[in-house]
């Protein structure tokens, strides 16, 4: 929209680098051209205002395709005006002297016919196109078509209007379509899941089976080792019990034959003791014997009073000891016989 000021009766323009303004007076051109700037008079003046800038178009309408099935499609058409004067000419771009806004809808107008244009050429795409093709590569194809009929179409150059690009950026079939063709995939999708999720159980069972089996052999290969240890204990316990047997053996023939030699040595001892108490003995013998027959001498010549009173001093000497005492009638005789001689005497 130009900018228009007023001063006095006059009007001022001041238009937009993107903006083609044309100025006629009493049917002269007097001013043509982008960014422009000038005064004027509103009663005298005929002011069209051409946007030269890239437009985008969106454009969204139905079509269907050869199974019969609706889709809406979703595109975009960027266009400018290459000639602003044969567009001010064949579409009304006029703007009021006052207050510089369009008099009519000329970008509508545009809108109209590059909507019909390219809705047309995409009908005839899809028409000939099942809904599966048309999902899988309708973008592509309507875009392509719509793009050649646009630019094969003579009312767009004859406007003045140049198509810069076309884009399609989806192709829609009905929410119920749309759902049922989600749902097989949507199931393929759940079962290559669930096939994810029964292939991750069926490694962490193997991992799981793995882990037990490590475990098992472990206790196995213990349960052997503690066998080869029992084993081994009781090898070292016989043979410790076997040595010993034989240190005992050694130690009880080394008892024994101390033990002979003792026996022996106090057996040869005894010899030894018994020899000398039979030599002593004899000896002892033959000393008393020898004292006895000495005695026996010596009484002898000894007269039978002197025996009498060497026998009663022994008896006087025994005579605490003596419990009895026995006197023959000879020695009584004897006795009786000198004590009567003593009486006499």
């Amino acid at each position: 929209m130009a900018d228009i000021t007023r001063r006095l009766g006059w009007r001022h323009l001041r238009g937009a680098p993107t903006a083609h303004i044309r100025h006629h007076r009493s049917g002269k051109l007097l001013h043509d051209g982008p960014g422009l700037s000038f005064w004027f008079r509103a009663l005298t003046a005929a002011l069209s205002e051409v946007p030269v800038d890239d437009r985008e178009l969106a454009m969204t309408f139905h079509a269907r395709t050869s199974d019969f099935q609706d889709v809406a499609v979703q595109a975009t058409v960027t266009y400018r005006i290459s000639d602003p004067a044969l567009a001010s000419a064949r579409l009304d771009f006029s703007v009021d002297p006052d207050t510089g806004v369009w008099r009519g809808a000329p970008l509508e107008q545009l809108g109209t016919l590059l909507t019909e244009t390219a809705q047309q050429h995409a009908l005839a795409v899809l028409a000939r196109t099942p809904l599966s093709a048309a999902l899988v590569d309708g973008v592509t194809a309507v875009r392509e078509r719509v793009a050649a009929g646009l630019d094969a179409e003579p009312r767009l150059p004859a406007t003045g209007i140049e198509v810069v690009a076309v884009r399609v950026m989806a192709l829609r079939p009905e929410p119920e379509v749309e759902r049922a063709l989600r749902t097989p995939a949507r199931e393929q999708i759940q079962q290559e899941a669930d096939k994810a999720t029964y292939e991750r159980r069926a490694v962490a069972v193997e991992r799981e089976r793995a882990i037990a089996e490590n475990e098992l052999e472990s206790q196995i290969e213990l349960a052997r080792r503690e066998e080869q240890l029992v084993d081994q204990r009781g090898t070292n316990t016989r043979r410790e019990a076997e040595e010993h047997a034989a240190a005992d053996g050694v130690r009880a023939e080394a008892e024994a034959t101390r033990t002979v030699r003792l026996a022996d040595a106090e057996a040869a001892r005894a010899v030894r003791l018994s020899r000398a108490e039979a030599e002593g003995a004899r000896e002892v013998g033959e000393a008393r014997a020898q004292a006895q027959a000495a005695w026996l001498r010596v009484h002898a010549d000894v007269d039978v009073t002197t025996l009498n009173a060497l026998t009663g001093t022994r008896l006087a000497e025994n005579l605490p000891n003596i419990d009895s005492v026995t006197i023959s009638p000879d020695v009584l005789t004897g006795l009786l016989a000198r004590l009567g001689a003593g009486e006499r005497a």
